[in-house]
């Protein structure tokens, strides 16, 4: 990479959010689809190289385009497959729902009181049930009571032990 490119890139290390995007804008003739400087940056330094430096060849733009066109896709294999891993299942037909530690057995009851009303949830197999509709997650359950995002287990006292009954 040449002085004058390296020189342009560190100017822009400086720059904040709305210079960048205009920056953007001169670059690649459209705005930008993000407001995150980093990102800018980054994407402003890689322009700037592809244009001194030289852009992708065809050969690689197909292979990339062939690369992205892998819908199936995925960056880690699924929880499933490690339980069946562990449980030395391998068929794969057989779904294996491990049940979380932290979570007392079904049937029970926890309660939280929370700004002088008490919040009852009672465990079940698939999920917890609250005022007559059934959730997910204990998360779910603290979110609609208070209004804000909650850990569930930390919520209802289940990291140390506490609001069983």
């Amino acid at each position: 990479m040449d002085d004058v490119v390296r020189h342009e890139i560190e100017k822009m290390r400086i720059l904040k959010v709305k210079e960048l995007q205009r920056r953007y804008r001169e670059l690649f003739g459209e705005e930008s689809p993000s407001s995150n400087a980093q990102h800018l940056f980054r994407r402003l330094a890689w322009r700037l190289q592809a244009e001194a430096e030289g852009d992708l060849s065809e050969r690689a733009r197909e292979r990339a385009g062939q690369l992205a066109s892998d819908a199936d896709l995925r960056l880690r294999a699924p929880r499933r497959f490690w339980q069946q891993l562990r449980n030395g299942n391998n068929s794969g037909s057989e779904a294996i729902t491990a049940r979380d530690r932290r979570l007392p057995a079904v049937g029970t009851i926890l309660t939280r009181p929370y700004q002088g009303r008490t919040i009852t949830v009672t465990v079940l197999d698939e999920g917890f049930s609250h005022d007559g509709q059934t959730y997910r997650s204990l998360s779910a359950i603290a979110h609609r009571a208070t209004g804000t995002r909650w850990n569930g287990f930390l919520f209802f006292g289940l990291l140390n032990g506490r609001g069983q009954k």
